[in-house]
């Protein structure tokens, strides 16, 4: 799998550098030619970064690559929030400035993903992102942002989208409320600083061996140590600071507001979601509020991945990739019978 870099800078216009990885392989490369081709756009979850999704990808292209059934796939982007991950430091002057310290949101992020995929072929990834066939998937925070994505106008030609352990409440922001005091509080107390990359992968993998916890992809915590880490004065800090991290957890509106372009997407393109069987992190009764029928979301495909709590990507990279693949090839075939 190849990769590649793009940064689209800040301007007078918007505050925020919006930094995406692009991948593809030869045989997907092969692809560009063909206009159905999809073009696969990944947000991620809070506190992470966009190469968490590498394992899944990787994953992904080998299914595609051993099976026609799910079409061509012509590449991927993958973004960062711009809190988060390389981004996190090129912005890190225009966080610290009051009137943006701490109030990043859901909403936040999808309208930088939109402004990088409107960018035209000019700016930012210059590609007309308006001419491609754009499949969504996004986890947790980057499920509800891609979700929201949906709804900004102009509006861009998402064929479908695939959501995974989103964090969104229709019946209420207060059905998350003692999730959200819970992780605002493992916010605020995390350990941010260690002395080197070396010392925060031990404390990272100890923590690992706790009770209840279960343990991520070795390759994810390669990439966390490499992209979820930046440089400080005392040595190694976290990319997403604690106090941004916390600011996400207070966005009033994120579990809510997104539900309405979520319903609507649901109503003019294939929409697949997946939880995790364990319900480590959100309750079983806004999972089923999500999925349910007279909600007016009917969705394509409900799955629940087996021996997974919250955190699917960053634990079963392998699995989600059949549920992306899959979630692909009934696209493919719906299109193929019409």
């Amino acid at each position: 799998m190849f990769q590649e870099s793009v940064t689209y800078l800040a301007d007078e216009s918007y505050p925020f550098a919006v930094v995406a990885k692009r991948y593809w392989t030869e045989a997907s490369d092969e692809n560009g030619s063909d206009p159905e081709a999809p073009t696969l756009i990944f947000l991620h979850s809070t506190s992470f970064h966009k190469e968490t999704w590498e394992p899944t990808l990787t994953h992904l292209f080998h299914l595609l690559a051993g099976s026609s059934r799910a079409g061509k796939i012509r590449e991927a982007w993958a973004l960062d929030c711009p809190n988060h991950g390389e981004a996190a430091a090129l912005n890190e002057a225009v966080f610290n400035r009051p009137e943006y310290r701490q109030s990043f949101t859901c909403e936040k992020y999808a309208q930088a993903a939109h402004r990088f995929l409107t960018a035209g072929p000019q700016h930012g990834a210059k590609i007309d992102f308006q001419r491609r066939n754009l499949v969504g998937i996004g986890h947790s925070l980057g499920g509800v942002a891609m979700s929201a994505l949906q709804g900004l106008e102009p509006r861009l030609p998402f064929s479908s989208i695939i959501i995974v352990e989103p964090m969104l409440s229709p019946d209420g922001r207060h059905h998350l409320e003692r999730l959200r005091k819970v992780l605002v509080k493992s916010a605020k107390e995390r350990r941010h600083v260690w002395p080197d990359r070396k010392s925060a992968r031990q404390y990272l993998e100890e923590r690992m061996e706790l009770p209840k916890r279960q343990k991520w992809d070795p390759r994810v915590i390669d990439l966390f140590v490499k992209y979820g880490l930046r440089s400080h004065p005392d040595g190694i800090t976290l990319a997403c600071s604690r106090e941004e991290e916390e600011g996400m957890y207070e966005d009033v509106e994120g579990p809510t507001r997104p539900v309405i372009a979520l319903t609507a997407a649901c109503q003019r393109m294939p929409v697949h979601i997946a939880f995790g069987c364990v319900p480590d992190y959100v309750p079983l009764q806004v999972h089923d509020a999500t999925i349910n029928p007279r909600s007016g979301r009917k969705f394509a495909s409900i799955t629940r991945i087996e021996g997974v709590g919250h955190l699917v990507p960053q634990i079963v990279p392998e699995k989600l990739a059949k549920v992306l693949f899959d979630g692909l090839a009934q696209n493919y075939a719906m299109k193929s019978k019409l």
